[in-house]
């Protein structure tokens, strides 16, 4: 198992854990589920976020690999354009 699997499994039962204790734990079924309705909104908030970072980041990726291509296309141009240029000074 990866590291980023064991970290997933891991944040998943630290949750189920959390859940199961607020549920159980001796105070009124409004304070829990108002607790509850919290970390749940921090939560979404917290997905929320690294959604967008992720996002963020693939954009750089992305733009990354095009300018990576362009300055290949552009370097195959000019190697081309070169040995044209010596191929008809030959003839």
């Amino acid at each position: 198992m990866d590291t980023f699997k064991f970290w997933a499994v891991f944040a998943v039962g630290v949750a189920a854990g959390a859940a199961v204790a607020l549920i159980y734990a001796p105070q009124t079924g409004a304070k829990t589920r108002k607790q509850i309705r919290r970390k749940l909104d921090d939560a979404t908030d917290y997905v929320k976020d690294k959604t967008g970072d992720l996002g963020d980041r693939a954009g750089d990726v992305v733009n990354r690999g095009r300018d990576v291509v362009e300055d290949l296309v552009n370097s195959a141009q000019r190697a081309s354009q070169t040995v044209a240029k010596r191929v008809s000074d030959l003839t």
